[in-house]
């Protein structure tokens, strides 16, 4: 049996329309998010705004929130930094258990 061949495309950045596309999401949201710091793109102007891979994975989460639950964009920002904080405990609490 020969083994199966996964193609995958590793996604840079995308730009903020590109980050629409890719969410099912409209501009203002997307601003939004980066108004309520969930979201940090890299560029000085909306026109020349690159998200990388951690706001990507940031906005998918977020819109996960926003389209299954209803969460707004403030409860957005709550609930991303402190799944992002119970990450960081879980992996500290790993390393002592690993001692």
């Amino acid at each position: 049996m020969k083994p199966a061949k996964a193609k995958s495309t590793v996604i840079v950045s995308l730009t903020l329309e590109e980050l629409c596309r890719f969410c099912h999401a409209d501009r203002n949201w997307v601003i939004e998010l980066v108004e309520h710091g969930v979201l940090e793109p890299e560029g000085a102007s909306i026109q020349n705004w690159r998200f990388h891979s951690i706001s990507i994975a940031r906005a998918k989460k977020a819109r996960r929130l926003n389209r299954d639950l209803g969460v707004n964009a403030a409860g957005i920002a709550l609930v991303l930094d402190l799944l992002a904080e119970r990450d960081e405990m879980l992996r500290r609490l790993a390393s002592f258990e690993d001692v």
